[in-house]
């Protein structure tokens, strides 16, 4: 019932607003705003956030049924906002988060997270955006590359570094930055996939915030961060599964219609035994990733499974998409059809939360209690 309601707000609501706007360019603020209003309604703003908070607090599982319901381009920005809601409650002074989770929770307000930098971004210790406290103010000095909703949001958790430690490492510190209270730069990246998303680059110059909205304790971002990304990344590939799903039933349809040779193309051996290898790649990252999902409601360790489902199910889609294309022969490469795009959506989700070679390295990581980076 949940999967149909959400699969229902899909259909009825986020894809017809999708429909009216540019398919090439990002949704602007008012745009998101309302969209984020219909998921509000539906209550999965800050479905992660614990009910005794305001928020959903929906199973991992229950949350993962909806995603895949989801438009992808909302998802991954939603994905982005109910994050980034968690590490802020996580340590927010009390009257700051009286003052800003509520329209965090209710979507009145956007928040993301800004981790990523031009030398950092699977090596998280290596930020270098700097936190520098002077009195009552503190100052953000830095570049953040790469940042979901950066540019339709009102507020930002910043990973800093508020200096180093004695091995000389960074120590990661969160700072929430309000948008209407400090001056940030911001600078859109054209998306090869997802053209209606947003991806953004961020420049601090002496970018000042209260005191007050430093969250929790120096070093312990990096540990915020993992316990997020470790849900992220199932949910990403069951957004990645979304869109091999409609790749697959282009192609289904395609070649039921088109005949060759005297009968339908399904009617060949070798399209019938793509088919059936799409369905199995399909299915069998979709299950990976609930059981990614279901081992997190557990309360298990889940590193090594998240990375693996991600990776998994992204690289299926990428392939059933490929496979797709084939089938449709020369309508696989029109714009008219739209496999092509679908194929370059796709592509952007083997990025999020960790590319293919770094999951496998935190994968193989769990499988032999050994890390190949340090």
């Amino acid at each position: 019932m949940l999967a149909d309601s959400a699969k229902r707000l899909s259909e009825d609501t986020l894809m017809p607003i999708l429909a009216r706007e540019a398919a090439d360019k990002p949704l602007s603020k008012p745009v998101m705003l309302e969209i984020y209003g219909h998921l509000a309604e539906f209550g999965i703003t800050a479905a992660r956030l614990h009910e005794d908070f305001g928020g959903s607090g929906l199973s991992m599982l229950d949350y993962g049924l909806i995603m895949e319901q989801l438009p992808p381009a909302i998802a991954l920005s939603l994905l982005s906002h109910d994050g980034s809601t968690v590490r802020f409650n996580a340590g927010a002074d009390e009257a700051v988060r009286d003052a800003y989770l509520p329209d965090f929770r209710e979507g009145r307000k956007i928040v993301c997270t800004a981790n990523s930098e031009p030398n950092a971004g699977s090596d998280s210790n290596t930020i270098s955006t700097k936190l520098e406290i002077e009195g009552d103010r503190a100052f953000i000095t830095g570049t953040k590359m790469w940042i979901t909703n950066a540019s339709v949001c009102d507020c930002m958790i910043v990973s800093c570094s508020a200096g180093n430690d004695e091995r000389g490492r960074p120590v990661p510190q969160r700072v929430l930055v309000d948008l209407s209270q400090s001056k940030v730069g911001l600078a859109e990246t054209p998306l090869a996939g997802l053209k209606q998303g947003h991806l953004c680059e961020v420049t601090f110059d002496r970018t000042e915030v209260p005191l007050s909205h430093l969250i929790g304790s120096p070093g312990d971002a990096g540990k915020y961060m993992t316990i997020v990304w470790n849900a992220n990344r199932p949910l990403i590939g069951l957004m990645a599964l979304n869109i091999a799903r409609r790749a697959y039933d282009m192609a289904l349809a395609h070649v039921t219609d088109r005949k060759q040779f005297g009968s339908p193309l399904a009617a060949k051996q070798l399209v019938q035994q793509d088919l059936s290898d799409m369905e199995a790649a399909i299915t069998s990252a979709r299950l990976t990733c609930l059981m990614a999902l279901a081992t997190l409601d557990t309360g298990a360790r889940s590193n090594g499974i998240s990375a693996m489902a991600k990776r998994l199910a992204t690289e299926n889609a990428n392939r059933v998409v490929h496979t797709a294309m084939q089938l449709c022969g020369g309508m696989g490469v029109t714009e008219e059809l739209g496999l092509a795009q679908l194929w370059a959506d796709a592509r952007v989700f083997q990025v999020p939360d960790g590319t293919q070679g770094i999951l496998a390295l935190i994968h193989g990581r769990d499988i032999t209690g050994t890390a190949a980076w340090r």
